[in-house]
């Protein structure tokens, strides 16, 4: 299905000025920069177990007498009820489990590889792993970006606080690619203040299921948290959320020759992206781009369940390029890195449609913001 399957509005090309800028934040950061407590909502197969030990087996990270803390301080709830530690659990039973940040966690440096692209006195460009947390939060309190890079700068301690020092935009954890660290407390202002006025440009390589139409769009829909599933982000009104702009244009059409033909539609068929988010919402790209039905191949969350389509290791969605001003000279430079391995093999598994008719008009998808 093509994009103007969920459009609301269709305003053509608009010029920049006609538009109302939306608010800007960091890259995929909504949250606090302290780190924020972790609410998990988790459901009850089977009934007759002590919530303290099931909880236990649930959260293997957090010791029982941990767990035990956090339901006497009533941070363990059924439809808004506090329980107690001895309570029985019941088939079904869908519970919030609100994790606090440790009081007293101190950030370490650890020796784990990166792969640096550029360093000078002010900031580093690094090309992140998949699989590669940017910094230390509930059940991910080890083995991150932040503790790989103070090991590689031990002097960026303490810059813009003591779990995030340097850190002025972050990558979901699957996501792979660019990413900058600050190295002083003026190069994380300048790097900041270029978020915010849009003087950074970012270009992100997405695989999406179906062919859009037209190649080139916007999509401008608020995001906020999803009222159903609350670990989720969802496009919602204004009110409920932030708002948030994602311009896109295909890079290629792919068709899928190895696997079953889908009912009536021939063989599955795919899109490589080229996004560039103006705002910096979290999940930004994989939201917007699930709206309009065309979400990401292998994305768990917002992907949902589609039999016999590419097998893909992960969610594809690579930061492949980032254009920004020195803070140090003003210079004006770009960096790239190309797709990782397990997404361009992902990719090679496909046949590109190079007749596919590639359009230079822009679709406009908004939501209402009231």
């Amino acid at each position: 299905m093509g994009t103007m399957g969920r459009q609301a509005e269709i305003n053509g090309e608009a010029a920049s000025g006609d538009r109302e800028t939306p608010e800007v934040l960091f890259d995929e950061t909504d949250d606090a920069w302290d780190l924020p407590p972790v609410t998990l909502t988790l459901r009850a197969a089977t009934g007759g177990e002590r919530l303290d030990k099931w909880l236990a087996e649930q959260l293997p990270e957090h010791s029982r007498s941990e767990i035990q803390r956090w339901v006497a301080e009533a941070r363990v709830t059924l439809q808004g009820r506090a329980l107690k530690a001895s309570y029985r659990l019941t088939a079904g039973d869908e519970l919030v489990v609100v994790i606090p940040p440790p009081a007293d966690f101190a950030v370490e440096p650890e020796p784990i590889p990166l792969d640096i692209l550029y360093e000078d006195d002010d900031l580093i460009v690094i090309n992140k792993a998949a699989g590669m947390v940017v910094h230390p939060a509930a059940g991910n309190w080890r083995g991150t970006l932040v503790n790989a890079v103070l090991h590689h700068c031990p002097q960026l301690e303490g810059i813009g606080g003591v779990h995030r020092p340097g850190i002025v935009h972050r990558l979901d954890k699957d996501t792979s690619g660019l990413i900058l660290v600050a190295k002083n407390d003026a190069a994380q202002r300048a790097l900041q203040a270029q978020f915010q006025e849009r003087a950074i440009q970012k270009t992100y390589l997405a695989l999406v299921h179906g062919w859009i139409s037209p190649s080139r769009g916007e999509i401008n829909a608020p995001i906020g948290r999803d009222p159903r599933h609350r670990q989720r982000m969802a496009v919602t009104t204004l009110a409920r959320g932030r708002p948030a702009l994602t311009c896109y244009e295909a890079r290629g059409f792919y068709e899928q020759t190895d696997g079953p033909r889908t009912s009536g539609a021939g063989r599955p068929r795919y899109t490589l992206l080229a996004c560039h988010p103006l705002t910096g919402r979290t999940h930004q790209i994989r939201v917007h781009l699930a709206y309009i039905r065309h979400p990401i191949v292998g994305d768990p969350v917002y992907g949902g369940i589609r039999k016999g389509t590419l097998d893909c290791p992960r969610q594809f969605l690579h930061a492949e390029r980032l254009r920004f001003r020195l803070p140090g000279s003003g210079q004006e430079v770009e960096f790239s890195a190309p797709l990782p391995a397990d997404l361009q093999a992902a990719l090679n598994r496909l046949a590109l449609h190079t007749a596919q008719s590639s359009t230079t008009s822009l679709s406009s998808v908004g939501k209402g913001l009231g």
